[in-house]
């Protein structure tokens, strides 16, 4: 196929795809007129059930958590695909010659300025991601939106250039280690409550006697920690594989 032609069929599936959004836009109440009724019965019975004053978590853990569950593993197929296809990679070439910074490169160093911002939101970004992990019952946050940040205080690491301090804090197989554990966290608290002879997913921990604490909303809190660490270690390992695949030499082509 030839670049025109190529061109050509990607403008004409862009342009059905716009109109499809288009199309399904259209359909679309106006802003600030909710049709109901499940946001209104969720909002009337999220809190006084589960003790949580975050109801999209509530939502997202409990009464739609088996759905949460399929959601989560799509990011950890995605990833393991992406790591095993990548190091797949970089074994056929490391037979061949030392996995190592490509050398040809001029690359510039980074600045001071880059190198101080970076390594001052470090710290206070992390904290910020494990807030919102650590508060989903709480807050409109949880472990998704949280992993992701925590997972950019590391990145930032190696924006500061400091690219091997960056895998030593976040090394592949720990990396991977911590994702299964975050992704079979989740599944396993549902299979806890099977094992009491609970629907799936059930919370079945103490709820607290203050909505929105903390220690409230039982097994909502636990399965957005999982989540957070699921993410989190996710996307460390997406980075962390995308920069080795970056920096490995390759051999000329004959």
């Amino acid at each position: 196929m030839t670049p025109p032609v190529r061109r050509w069929v990607f403008l004409v599936g862009a342009a059905g795809l716009a109109a499809f959004y288009l199309f399904g836009l259209s359909g679309l109440p106006g802003f600030g007129h909710y049709p109901g009724p499940y946001g209104f019965i969720l909002n009337r019975v999220a809190v006084p059930q589960t003790n949580a004053t975050g109801v999209v978590s509530a939502v997202n853990f409990e009464y739609r958590g088996f759905d949460t569950v399929g959601e989560e593993f799509i990011l950890f197929a995605a990833v393991a695909g992406m790591a095993v296809v990548l190091r797949h990679l970089r074994g056929e070439h490391e037979g061949r010659q030392p996995l190592d910074e490509a050398s040809d490169r001029d690359l510039p160093p980074t600045s001071d300025a880059a190198r101080m911002v970076a390594l001052l939101f470090t710290g206070p970004i992390v904290l910020i991601g494990w807030w919102l992990v650590s508060h989903a019952q709480a807050s409109p946050s949880g472990g998704f939106q949280g992993g992701v940040v925590i997972a950019t205080g590391f990145v930032l690491l190696y924006l500061s250039g400091e690219f091997r301090v960056f895998h030593r804090l976040g090394p592949a197989d720990v990396a991977a280690a911590v994702e299964a554990v975050g992704a079979g966290g989740f599944v396993g608290t549902g299979l806890a409550a099977v094992a009491m002879n609970l629907p799936y997913l059930k919370n079945f921990l103490p709820l607290g006697t203050v909505p929105g604490a903390v220690s409230s909303s039982g097994t909502i809190a636990l399965i957005s920690f999982f989540v957070g660490l699921e993410v989190a270690a996710a996307f460390i390992l997406v980075v962390g594989e995308l920069l080795k695949q970056t920096l490995l030499v390759r051999g000329k082509k004959r």
